[in-house]
């Protein structure tokens, strides 16, 4: 008889957004005239540029004539956009890359729940409290995350509080070193951005204790003052850490699908390169980002495509500046919004971020993301997200007032 990976039966109920999702729709259901403003999960309203439009159209003719059609592709990408990436993403931040240390892909998402394929299942694993569900849920999956307790913990796990006291920025863990750390800057829910000096200790703390840093910076593009855009602006990062990035956000791709991933060659377990073990990993189990996809996604680096994106950039970090200025003036506590587009609120009156979550749902008509969906830490908190209309943005804020 066949058996089962039973810690998929040790993770609590269902992910967080689909736990979000069953509780609107059953308001919607209830109360099917509600005029439902969300701000909850994290997709983007703002439609794909013009730029890869025209990218996308014309690799779709390509396709079909016999001269420039395109069929399997190297599953680690294609050259035209890794090349992009390198002169854009990072040679003016002073990082040098080299192409096959680029991995393009179909998600940030995805590239960090994958990348345990190739780490040993026995890595004692830290994370952020709050933090994004993902790094915490595929590691329980596999077994890492040990088992989850009636304090909503996993005791396998360290988890590392980010708190008002520490400015939502974790300190370096007192006891014994973790193998992976898990780091998300522009940090997803808490909106926080770590400086120079602050991601230095990090890499340098890595590389003393023989950690691996899993650093997400999917955000990178919303970041709007002189911190690090990645963390290969840290002397020593190639030699500890991969980096995760995505177009989703930056380009409105949440529901074209195309990122990348970084392992640099200096990355190594010994004498075992993690490079050629995800090169490995993803020419096994992954037939690439198709080819209209990455020609779309290459088109961002035009100089037109450049100007179209900071423009949507714009725009959501300006409900950003919304939503922070009208909950701060309204007495709210708030953080985030200056480099993220989340913005992180303590629930009031001593409310429960799901009490929050239910009040703002019925009274309001607004869906945000309870805290303690993203950790222990997040309790008592709330996240919104900048990513919908500027109309309908300023008309949550609007509602949130009158309520509370």
């Amino acid at each position: 008889m066949f058996t089962i990976n039973e810690n998929y039966l040790k993770l609590p109920g269902s992910y967080l957004f689909s736990n979000i999702a069953k509780k609107v729709n059953a308001y919607t259901a209830a109360n099917p005239d509600a005029d439902i403003i969300r701000l909850g999960i994290g997709d983007v309203t703002r439609p794909l540029a013009p730029s890869v439009i025209r990218a996308l159209h014309e690799a779709v003719d390509e396709m079909g004539d016999a001269a420039t059609f395109h069929g399997y592709g190297p599953e680690q990408g294609y050259d035209f956009l890794k090349e992009k990436i390198v002169a854009y993403d990072f040679a003016p931040r002073g990082v040098k890359l080299d192409l096959d240390e680029i991995f393009i892909s179909d998600g940030a998402k995805s590239d960090c729940g994958n990348i345990g394929d190739i780490l040993g299942l026995d890595n004692v694993v830290a994370v952020c409290d709050p933090v994004y569900p993902v790094y915490v849920d595929t590691n329980a999956m596999a077994g890492r995350a040990g088992g989850y307790g009636a304090d909503e913990r996993w005791d396998k796990l360290i988890y590392m509080p980010c708190t008002a006291q520490n400015h939502f920025i974790p300190d370096l863990p007192a006891g014994k070193a973790p193998d992976l750390i898990y780091l998300c800057f522009p940090n997803n829910p808490t909106g926080s951005m770590i400086s120079f000096e602050g991601l230095k200790k990090w890499v340098d703390y890595a590389n003393e204790h023989g950690s691996l840093i899993l650093y997400d910076s999917a955000y990178v593009a919303f970041i709007s003052e002189d911190v690090p855009h990645s963390i290969y602006e840290i002397e020593g990062a190639k030699r500890c850490a991969i980096e995760f990035r995505s177009f989703s956000k930056t380009a409105g791709f949440t529901g074209t699908r195309c990122a990348y991933t970084v392992v640099p060659k200096e990355l190594k377990c010994g004498e075992v390169s993690l490079n050629a073990l995800w090169l490995r990993r993803q020419t096994t189990k992954f037939n690439g980002v198709p080819y209209i996809v990455q020609k779309g996604a290459a088109a961002i680096y035009s100089e037109q495509g450049q100007k179209e994106i900071r423009e949507t950039v714009a725009y959501y970090m300006n409900n950003a500046k919304v939503i922070r200025e009208g909950l701060a003036a309204a007495g709210f506590a708030v953080s985030g919004g200056v480099n993220a587009p989340y913005i992180w609120m303590k629930t009031p009156d001593g409310m429960t971020s799901w009490e929050f979550f239910d009040a703002l749902l019925q009274k309001a008509q607004v869906v945000g993301t309870p805290g303690s969906g993203f950790g222990p830490s997040g309790e008592g908190y709330f996240r919104l997200t900048a990513f919908g209309t500027y109309e309908n943005t300023v008309r949550a804020i609007e509602r949130i007032k009158k309520v509370f």
